[in-house]
């Protein structure tokens, strides 16, 4: 009654500068979006309908798509793939490119100093962790506990550092993966699934070949047994999978929150930068326009054994986020 005495005593014009005055609020930081909205929708309705909501609504910004890397392609030349010995130089190279954040790789995160080390790295160079990527034989019930125990680490520390997104792969199996298999994978994926949501962590689902191969049997299994599990999608090994990767954004869009992208050329091999290979990003980006993808997007670079690069890492990083600027428009 006392909304309708107001708006009856003070007309539109009062519920038009309500509308203004929680707008400049969200703007400002002080309403969420959830909270502007809902305010939004209470004077809006009193001014007289859906037009002013839609205004109200379009005033809001939309999700900026947060464009990192990982540094695989650094991991490939060290000793067991441990980036720790090269951070000092992977942080540096990263904001030079331009990043947003960094992806990490699981095994960077062991160390007991990780969390200071890294921390100090992140805010030197003002590059924030995004999350990191991870991995191990889910299927394999003998191995389970251990995997467990390496995520629950992992995700403490990663969640000190900041960072929010868990890419995860399945582990590959010998043959194709059993029913029995796909059955104890699932029961480990629930587990980290839980677990990070303690600690604000989101698990994506990374692919390889393996995950794609057979019709996607390993990724359809999984989706079966949790279907409201993300996906984070590694376009190139789509590709290597025999995987289209803008069929699989149409089909999958849903579930996508989180992409990685890399780049390779007519033969197979892998190009230096993201950009610089035939893979189809034009029609990549244009797929995830339609499907509304307000996700991350994390540039992966990666290089043959006998490749020889012609430029320092940074500069490959740096023409690659120039590319997803300029054909994904992030």
């Amino acid at each position: 009654m006392k909304s309708s005495l107001a708006f009856d005593r003070f007309g539109a014009g009062a519920s038009a500068g309500g509308l203004a005055y929680s707008t400049a609020l969200h703007e400002r930081g002080g309403l969420s979006r959830r909270e502007f909205l809902k305010s939004a929708t209470v004077w809006a309705t009193a001014a007289g309908g859906a037009e002013a909501l839609l205004a109200a609504d379009s005033v809001t910004p939309k999700p900026k798509v947060l464009v990192g890397a990982h540094p695989w392609v650094y991991a490939a030349t060290q000793p067991n793939y441990d980036i720790t010995p090269v951070l000092p130089q992977i942080f540096p190279d990263m904001q030079y490119a331009g990043l947003d954040a960094i992806e990490l790789m699981h095994t960077a995160l062991r160390p007991n100093d990780a969390v200071e080390r890294i921390g100090e790295l992140s805010q030197k160079h003002r590059l924030p962790v995004i999350g990191t990527s991870f991995g191990g034989a889910m299927w394999d019930r003998a191995q389970q506990s251990a995997v467990l125990e390496d995520a629950e680490l992992v995700i403490t520390r990663l969640a000190k550092l900041g960072g929010r997104t868990l890419g995860t792969s399945v582990g590959q199996a010998p043959k194709k993966k059993t029913e029995d298999q796909l059955n104890a994978q699932a029961e480990v994926l629930r587990k980290i699934i839980a677990l990070g949501q303690k600690h604000g962590v989101v698990l994506n689902l990374h692919n390889h070949t393996y995950e794609v191969a057979d019709n996607l049997h390993d990724l359809k299994g999984t989706l079966a047994r949790i279907p409201s599990v993300k996906l984070g999608p590694d376009l190139n090994w789509l590709v290597r999978g025999g995987v289209d990767p803008v069929a699989f954004i149409r089909q999958y869009y849903k579930p996508i929150v989180f992409l990685h992208l890399r780049d390779q050329t007519k033969d197979g091999r892998w190009s230096e930068a993201l950009g610089e290979g035939d893979m189809d990003y034009a029609a990549i980006a244009k797929a995830l326009r339609v499907a509304g993808f307000q996700g991350d997007a994390v540039i992966e670079l990666a290089h043959e054994r006998d490749f020889k690069p012609t430029r320092p890492l940074r500069e490959s990083l740096k023409l690659s986020r120039e590319f997803v600027r300029r054909v994904l428009g992030y």
